[in-house]
């Protein structure tokens, strides 16, 4: 059995053979982090219709993760998970507070838990770590763990020293264009390029999270036109032109980014990173179960890949199931530096795999999420193993139980099979949630009408410029 992750993660400094001290000064780091991006949105991860070439080139010569997961089914509280190194019961963000999706909304059965909306001040994050150890740090791209764009909760606030939002770069909320037809990506990776430029004499962490692909879409009209004459001769109705072309701009800047370091010579010392903040939106998420707001896995699992000095196996797959929250204790590893005394860290250290390890020691990974997002309903999970097991709440605490290793798509509820097993990961799974101190949905909603509906464009659930695809 690995260790269980609730405790502190003990820091190791890190040997002269091992990653991080093979070059001259401590790596630089790029961490590229999608939007609504699901496991199977990109060509190493098999998708066939989508061309993303560059990033399939970070899969080559870097480290591919099979059974990486998001540590929350949606934006927000992932970013903080990332940022902290924390299960979102810790820094208490559980999904995005949007006024459209209240607390006790009249479509709701349940009562959600309440969620915060920005990342305390006093959660050491990994920019003011890296900062602190002698880092040039730079965000470019959504936050959503604090409003405004100055103040202690913003970017700025919290160990970014160059920030960058879309809007600095006259793109309005949730446009991808500009007035001057500039996108919204290429924009955003001008601005790490010249970041890039400005800091190459020193160490330096770059924090990418792009808007793409979140919806709706407005692709470059010559990349829709490809895809539109590539599904015309689909016969796969998920093969939607403008989401493809989304995914394929980003590709194109993913490249910009690596043939720059080549550019500069900074390739053999850069650790870049890629993955999304929760699972798709149905799109290619099948034979995976559900999709982003839901603790199944389609709404959980992601792309991840780690390339960077020192991977022993270039172009090799781990299946270890691994989280956002591990790139915390990650990144202060590889920089040799000290994670912050004081701080839980519940993520683990992914620098043993990149060495070749098979393991990394821990048995069990945990999500909450006690609220709605979508079809979803509030929930909490836990993969121990190859079982994995869903608490339901509006449901009085119903369980499903999966053996993902022979059934990876949730189809077979093992919960009523294997009751002694369902009861042991239940106990577990309550016992975490009281060590931890999560929120729990408070009861029935006195307000539900199940005539109710969920206003139009609220968030979560599927991508409103187009119908729900892929399984129900």
């Amino acid at each position: 059995m690995w260790a269980a992750i609730l405790c502190l993660t003990p820091w190791l400094p890190i040997h002269a053979d091992s990653l991080a001290a093979e070059s001259r000064r401590p790596p630089n780091m790029i961490l590229i982090l999608m939007d609504d991006m699901g496991w199977r949105d990109v060509g190493f991860m098999g998708n066939k219709f989508v061309e993303t070439p560059h990033i399939d080139r970070l899969a080559k010569t870097g480290l591919m993760f099979t059974q990486a997961y998001a540590s929350a089914p949606n934006c927000a509280p992932t970013r903080a998970c990332l940022m902290s190194g924390q299960y979102t019961p810790r820094h208490g963000i559980y999904t995005v507070v949007d006024p459209r999706q209240p607390p006790g909304a009249p479509w709701h059965k349940w009562q959600a838990a309440e969620s915060k909306s920005e990342l305390d001040t006093h959660v050491v994050t990994i920019a003011e770590a890296l900062r602190d150890g002698g880092y040039a740090t730079a965000f470019f791209g959504m936050w959503n763990l604090g409003r405004g764009r100055t103040g202690p909760v913003t970017p700025g606030g919290q160990g970014f020293q160059k920030v960058v939002f879309p809007e600095n770069l006259g793109f309005g909320k949730d446009e991808y264009f500009d007035d001057d037809k500039n996108y919204l990506s290429d924009r955003l990776t001008d601005e790490v390029l010249k970041f890039v430029d400005e800091h190459r004499e020193q160490p330096f962490f770059v924090y990418l999270p792009d808007h793409a692909i979140h919806a709706p879409f407005n692709p470059k009209p010559d990349l829709l036109a490809k895809y539109k004459r590539k599904a015309a001769a689909s016969n796969d109705r998920r093969d939607d032109p403008a989401c493809a072309a989304t995914i394929e701009a980003v590709d194109q800047n993913v490249g910009r980014i690596m043939d720059h370091l080549s550019k500069l010579g900074l390739s053999d010392n850069t650790f870049v990173i890629f993955t999304s903040d929760n699972g798709g939106t149905q799109q290619y998420t099948p034979p995976l179960r559900g999709g982003k707001g839901e603790l199944y896995e389609g709404g959980l699992r992601v792309p991840l890949v780690v390339t960077g000095p020192g991977v022993k196996n270039p172009g090799s797959r781990c299946d270890v199931p691994v989280s956002s929250v591990d790139f915390y204790p990650t990144l202060h590893e590889l920089a040799g530096i000290n994670p912050p005394e004081g701080q839980l860290i519940d993520g683990v250290s992914l620098v043993p795999l990149l060495q070749g390890d098979v393991t990394l020691g821990r048995d069990q990974l945990f999500w909450h999420f006690p609220c709605y997002v979508g079809k979803a309903t509030p929930s909490s999970a836990m993969r121990e193993g190859n079982f994995k097991l869903i608490e339901f709440f509006e449901d009085g605490g119903r369980v499903e139980l999966f053996n993902l290793k022979n059934d990876p798509n949730e189809e077979k509820n093992l919960a009523m099979v294997m009751p002694n097993k369902a009861a042991a990961l239940a106990k577990t799974l309550r016992a975490w949630q009281e060590k931890t101190n999560a929120s729990m949905p408070p009861g029935p909603n006195p307000h539900y009408d199940p005539q109710a509906e969920r206003p139009r464009g609220s968030p979560g659930g599927g991508r409103p410029d187009q119908p729900k695809r892929g399984r129900p």
